[in-house]
């Protein structure tokens, strides 16, 4: 594998197949409190979704499902494996995201992110996004409570280019 100074530079996007499922739902189930089914990815794979694989020498560290509408991108779920954590992969991962949905014409990528995820929320400043509002209860939890979500833009004709 390569070093971590060297990985964020040598990921590699591929669609998502159902034969990477085991893989995207371990790293999934390591990641979120509240995991995905493996019906939920299916679904996404199966539909009109953008899903992909983010690899390392051909090894998947992470993922993310997005959905087009119109002119608008919609991140579902970007996950990088945790024991990846802290190494520029979610970074790489969103910048190219960014830079595939600006190459498609879209206008503006949003998200939502939970609010006790202090480096999402920190990631995705950093790469300009803005809060733009907040869902109440939007995430479950483990505990039966529910989990607020800050919604996120970016506005991809002013913010970015390719």
């Amino acid at each position: 594998m390569a070093s971590v100074a060297q990985a964020p530079d040598l990921m590699r996007l591929r669609p998502m197949l159902m034969e990477d499922l085991d893989r995207v739902l371990q790293i999934e189930s390591e990641a979120y409190p509240v995991p995905w089914s493996r019906l939920v990815f299916e679904d996404c794979v199966k539909g009109s979704n953008e899903c992909w694989v983010a690899t390392i020498a051909g090894e998947i560290c992470g993922y993310a499902i997005v959905s087009n509408i119109l002119d608008e991108v919609h991140l579902l779920n970007l996950c990088i494996d945790p024991r990846n954590n802290r190494r520029g992969y979610g970074r790489t991962l969103l910048r190219k995201l960014i830079a595939r949905s600006v190459s498609r014409g879209a206008s503006v990528f949003f998200l939502e992110v939970r609010v006790s995820n202090r480096a999402a929320i920190s990631l995705y400043f950093s790469e300009g996004f803005n809060e733009v509002g907040i869902r109440k209860g939007y995430y479950p939890s483990r505990s039966g409570a529910r989990e607020d979500a800050i919604v996120m833009t970016l506005d991809l004709s002013i913010d970015c280019t390719v």
